[in-house]
């Protein structure tokens, strides 16, 4: 049975006659269209064939899409164009994923943002267009629902909006964008304060903290936040909780990687799940672990967010081969044994995968009208 901790409780608000929210992200939208199956990256000159495609919603829709599988209700606060692009992206994010969509807007003359990710090496490299926001996240965000937690990505532009969520009581999880300029300034950790968790990757985390390890990483970060989460690819994560003072690593799970475009969302997704649910420390690490993981396993960012199906299909299939005697099957089920009480109660339908190409929005409409009025860009 899912608990929810004291400080989950909900402060007064304007939003208080509504249901809240589990989690609310915020942050920009992409259309991503994503290359697997690449024998070597491109050069100039060239042109590389590609096994696979997928095309999916990118951006913070990534995280938005990963958490309302994991079954919380989850809504986003994000800047919509005018375009072909985002009329798919609305239909998708909202009918065929569940995601309340009500604090986001449309614009005229703004397209959609994209991005170009391929698949390579167990990694992926990324070529993406777009513009900043019509409005920043504080305008699109005061008109939200209520939410237990929120996502924010650290900017240096405008004031940090979520000190005033954190205040009443949200728990605010930061994670920072790519540094295209190669500073890494660690005067940018300042805006961590009234956070409750920050989670970068293990390059970001060691560059701006000018850590050698990722583990100094997390334990330099646990100085401005609650909880300091690192994640490692295929090396696993590590997390330093700064309150009790307990440090975790978890290992990766062994899967064969198809695309990683998004992992770190779908892990994001994941621990806030874990913390919602009131699990210990090294349950919500390796809740994320396992989730992204899962995700590696298909192509397509947001679309491959595994959902409780998926995770109900390994676990099965873990103790099956576990009874066998495999005894790395052993090993991993006697570390995830918190699934037979965490997978009751949860809908265990299937979810769907990206496509090589735009799904019609027939095959993801619900007839529940059209998306709403675009209104003119800033």
């Amino acid at each position: 049975m899912r608990t929810q901790p004291a400080q989950f409780a909900q402060p007064a608000s304007p939003y208080a006659t509504q249901q809240p929210l589990d989690v609310l992200v915020t942050g920009p939208v992409f259309f991503d269209l994503v290359f697997t199956g690449l024998p070597s990256g491109p050069v100039p000159g060239t042109e590389v064939w590609a096994s696979g495609m997928g095309s999916a919603p990118g951006g913070i829709a990534n995280l938005a899409v990963a958490a309302s599988r994991l079954g919380l209700s989850t809504g986003l606060a994000g800047a919509f164009g005018d375009d072909a692009y985002a009329d798919w992206l609305w239909t998708v994010l909202g009918k065929q994923e569940g995601v309340d969509l009500s604090a986001s807007r449309r614009y005229r003359h703004w397209h959609t943002s994209v991005t170009v990710s391929l698949a390579m090496e167990n990694d992926r490299a990324m070529i993406s267009h777009g513009h900043p926001d019509p409005e920043p996240a504080s305008a699109l965000v005061s008109g939200a629902r209520y939410a237990h937690a929120v996502v924010a990505e650290l900017s240096a532009e405008g004031e940090p909006w979520w000190r005033d969520l954190a205040a009443r009581g949200t728990l605010i999880f930061a994670d920072v964008g790519w540094d295209p300029e190669g500073s890494w300034d660690p005067a940018w950790l300042d805006l961590l304060e009234g956070c409750h968790a920050f989670t970068p990757n293990e390059v970001e985390a060691m560059a701006y903290t000018r850590a050698d390890s990722a583990v100094e990483a997390a334990r330099a970060l646990a100085e401005r936040v609650p909880l300091a989460v690192v994640t490692r690819g295929a090396d696993g994560a590590v997390a330093v909780d700064s309150a009790s003072g307990e440090e975790v690593e978890v290992d990766p799970l062994q899967v064969e990687a198809l695309d990683a475009t998004g992992a770190g969302d779908v892990f994001g997704a994941a621990l806030i799940t874990g913390t919602i649910n009131g699990w210990d420390l090294l349950r919500r690490l390796r809740f994320a672990v396992l989730c992204s993981a899962l995700a590696v396993r298909q192509f397509g960012g947001s679309l491959a967010a595994p959902g409780w199906g998926d995770i109900a299909d390994w676990w099965e299939a873990t103790v099956a081969a576990a009874r066998t005697g495999d005894r790395a099957a052993r090993e991993t089920a006697a570390r995830y044994d918190f699934l037979d009480d965490a997978l009751p109660g949860h809908p265990l339908a299937r979810v769907r995968r990206a496509d090589a190409t735009m799904a019609r929005l027939a095959d993801v409409s619900t007839g529940e009208g059209p998306a709403p009025t675009v209104r003119s860009s800033m």
